[in-house]
């Protein structure tokens, strides 16, 4: 998601409005814009780009499944798909041996089946993974757990993170912090939030995250991560990412 300093924080609870899929607007034609949110789903600069620099490059799942591991990944904020589908694009062309890879995400207001396949359509990248994720697309229910393709396993829970993580039974060995900005969406940067990714992080695993703000920043040492800034993605000065101290 792309950072943006704006205020108008969103409270978990608050319902998409006018209902359920996820209401957006459209800029330049296919760059999906949340209502809700005042904020788009991914850098104009290239959305895959950003998923390989931010989250595969330094969340250390790159180097997981290179190394023949299978890898966890958990994700805050699934919107489209995008990290998703170029994380196994990427796993496929990259992993050694029999490494598999276990997907899992949270995704409170999801987009409809047809707006999510307007996102993906023009990413010639993903054009034999994006149907996939396309044709098992069930906002409607609590959870999709699906073999998407064969030794990837992906779970998407349509629901607020901070009420349905703490009771998961989830170990990642990288987490991306994909929410929507900050300042626009507090509730998924929480310290509260936080500490229950630190407390569902393997010793030794990673996060990455887009932003750079100092709360986040604070909020994410406090649960016990080791936190450093990294050069940013396209014109973005820093970023983060941290580790659980084994």
């Amino acid at each position: 998601m792309t950072e943006n300093k704006q205020k108008s924080a969103i409270r978990p609870t608050d319902p998409a409005p006018g209902g359920s899929p996820h209401e957006l607007d459209w800029l330049d034609g296919d760059i999906p814009r949340s209502r809700l949110f005042d904020d788009t789903y991914y850098s104009r600069h290239g959305g895959l780009a950003e998923t390989g620099h931010v989250f595969i490059g330094w969340s250390g799942a790159g180097r997981r499944w290179r190394s023949g591991s299978d890898c966890t990944i958990a994700e805050l904020g699934f919107g489209a798909g995008m990290n998703f589908l170029e994380t196994v694009r990427q796993w496929r062309a990259q992993r050694q041996g029999a490494a598999r890879l276990h997907y899992v995400s949270f995704e409170a207001y999801p987009m409809s089946r047809d707006d999510l396949a307007r996102t993906l359509a023009p990413w010639p990248e993903l054009r034999d993974l994006a149907p996939l994720l396309v044709e098992a697309w069930e906002p409607e229910a609590p959870v999709i757990d699906i073999a998407f393709v064969p030794d990837v396993r992906l779970c998407v829970h349509f629901a607020d993170a901070n009420a349905r993580l703490p009771s998961l039974p989830l170990l990642a060995d990288a987490w991306y912090l994909d929410g929507f900005a900050p300042a626009r969406n507090p509730q998924m940067w929480s310290e509260e939030l936080m500490r229950e990714v630190f407390a569902h992080t393997a010793p030794g695993g990673a996060f990455a995250t887009y932003t750079a703000a100092g709360w986040v920043r604070r909020n994410l040492e406090k649960a016990g991560f080791e936190v450093s800034r990294e050069k940013g993605f396209a014109g973005k000065r820093e970023m983060l990412r941290g580790v659980r101290p084994l």
